[in-house]
């Protein structure tokens, strides 16, 4: 039952996440207005809005123009649910307590913002304050509850600091020895997001780490094919949301199966 909600709530976010992009790069509020076509700008109806299933009806296109609408919309909008369904079933802990629901539950809104944030990378290689300060401030309050609710509330403290100076300090080092040339200064602000979000310095580097990792899988066979120049600018962006993710899901388990191999 809880998934069937999960996956309801994601297919209606990730519908959000859509009209959130696109109205936070046309500059306009994102509380009020009616959602519209990008093309015509005609108001859509409630029937133009049922995630996925319009678009399917539509086949892909505007009921009022017939201009095609990008395939983005109905893929973010199962990639949300798809996320949403996953994090509640490997979440890395019990969910006995009221803390733990509300981290959980503030852990969707991050995702909900991570998304979109991901989805603005790679549409027009930014990554907008507008999107990063209130998950910052999301973040900031799931860190408060994790460390008022930790064992060692200043151990937790320590490592929620250390997990924002390493994932944003390691950026800042290489925008800073560049000159902006490697990356940019909004990958700066991104890397001491994700910091607070998986909130201690070894998951701050392993979440790098993926990121990384996913942006060479990524970016060699696009290099192999000549489709990418060894000057060619790629989003990073999506790749260390995607890095963030898995490691809150299983970080706790990569980093103690690490460990061992190690002992």
């Amino acid at each position: 039952m809880i998934i069937a909600i999960l996956a309801v709530v994601g297919l209606c976010l990730g519908s959000f996440v859509n009209a959130l992009v696109w109205r936070v790069h046309e500059h306009l509020s994102i509380a009020k207005g009616r959602s519209m076509c990008p093309h015509c700008k005609h108001t859509l109806a409630a029937k133009d809005l049922v995630p996925v299933l319009s678009w399917l009806a539509l086949r892909g296109k505007c009921r009022y123009c017939d201009k095609p609408i990008s395939a983005q919309y109905p893929l973010v909008e199962l990639s949300t649910t798809a996320l949403f369904v996953a994090s509640y079933i490997w979440w890395p802990a019990t969910f006995d307590s009221s803390p733990q629901t509300a981290i959980f539950i503030l852990w969707l809104a991050l995702l909900t913002g991570l998304v979109a944030l991901a989805v603005y990378d790679l549409r027009w290689f930014l990554l907008p304050n507008r999107l990063v300060y209130p998950l910052a401030v999301v973040a900031a309050a799931q860190a408060i509850i994790s460390i008022l609710n930790a064992g060692h509330p200043a151990t937790a403290l320590l490592n929620t600091i250390l997990g924002v100076v390493v994932g944003g300090g390691i950026f800042y080092v290489l925008f800073q020895g560049s000159k902006g040339k490697w990356i940019g200064g909004g990958d700066v602000k991104l890397g001491a997001l994700l910091g607070l979000i998986v909130a201690a310095p070894g998951r701050a580097v392993l979440f790098i780490f993926f990121g990384s990792l996913l942006g060479s899988l990524a970016s060699l066979p696009l290099l192999a094919r000549g489709r990418l120049k060894r000057t060619s600018v790629i989003p990073f962006g999506p790749f260390l949301i995607a890095g963030a993710i898995i490691t809150v899901l299983f970080g706790a388990d990569i980093l103690h199966w690490y460990q061992q191999v190690l002992l």
